[in-house]
């Protein structure tokens, strides 16, 4: 039996993870091969065992490959495909792990030919670390990931994928494109600003900055803790999908400036409903799907 051939752009967290839960899974019945800048990362991807062999050339690491994964930045990803498009096989699946859809989407059915597939996905997963040194082999198991079902894919192409994609122990469900940007702005995408603004609230604290460091506990540390995250990754995620995280954010502005005209009035009643309403449905939510997969 032939083994499966997988190329991983980007091996950082993302792609560093699949490569080490593939290979527990599969063992020699798989053999990765990882795109990475730098010798320095080369030798990490390597060393690590999420990949098999790793490089700098494109045509080495994607000409043989069966499914080709995308990780590298979102606003990398269409760029990216147009460099390896010359040396992708007839036949080759390509996935992504792009926190955002449309975009990437719309771009790569103008260029890719007939004979290569393009399978949209989103691992809902991440830590605030990076890099292929914060790689974990368990990082996808019971977190929900996101598979676009297009109908122009055939079958068959989408289970080949599906097969390899299942040894990560993820929950997976479809979305269509417009769906998942939306949900993904709401669940990922301004938390993560809210966290950032958090962060940037207390430096504007003025002459009370010290004070207000010395207070600093496990709420502050708790509720900021994605505000870690890497810059770069979350600047080119708000790029790629500006209309629904927008929105999102202003409907959060809405929600803020109610609470702020009920608190500023003395309206008790107003802010304990407020509190009250979002314990239950958080408490709800969280039992909800505590019963199907872990949300941790």
């Amino acid at each position: 039996m032939s083994r499966t051939k997988l190329a991983i752009i980007g091996v950082g967290l993302i792609g560093g993870s699949l490569g080490l839960c593939l290979k527990a899974a599969l063992g020699e019945k798989i053999h990765i091969t990882g795109l990475c800048r730098t010798e320095e990362s080369m030798r990490a991807a390597v060393e690590c065992g999420a990949v098999d062999e790793a490089s700098a050339d494109l045509a080495a690491v994607v000409g043989e490959a069966d499914i080709v994964y995308l990780s590298p930045p979102v606003l990398q990803i269409v760029p990216m495909v147009k460099r390896i498009l010359p040396y992708l096989k007839h036949g080759a699946v390509l996935t992504d792990a792009g926190s955002t859809k449309g975009d990437v989407y719309e771009a790569l059915h103008e260029i890719l030919p007939p004979h290569v597939y393009y399978v949209p996905g989103h691992p809902m997963t991440g830590r605030e670390k990076s890099g292929v040194t914060a790689a974990t082999k368990d990082l996808f198991v019971h977190k929900a990931y996101v598979i676009i079902d297009d109908p122009s894919v055939p079958q068959e192409i989408k289970e080949r994928l599906m097969a390899l994609l299942k040894h990560t122990g993820a929950n997976f469900t479809t979305l269509d494109l417009a769906q998942h940007d939306r949900c993904a702005a709401v669940i990922s995408h301004v938390p993560h600003l809210a966290a950032a603004a958090l962060v940037t609230l207390l430096n504007r604290s003025g002459d009370d900055l010290n004070s207000c460091l010395k207070l600093i506990g496990g709420g502050f540390k708790d509720t900021t803790r994605i505000a870690s995250s890497n810059a770069d990754m979350w600047a080119d995620i708000c790029m790629t999908n500006r209309k629904p995280i927008a929105d999102a954010l202003r409907e959060l502005r809405t929600i803020l400036d109610e609470v702020a005209m009920a608190v500023e009035a003395g309206d008790r009643q107003a802010v304990h409903d407020y509190f009250a309403a979002s314990k239950e449905r958080r408490d709800g939510i969280l039992h909800d799907a505590e019963q199907k997969f872990d949300t941790n």
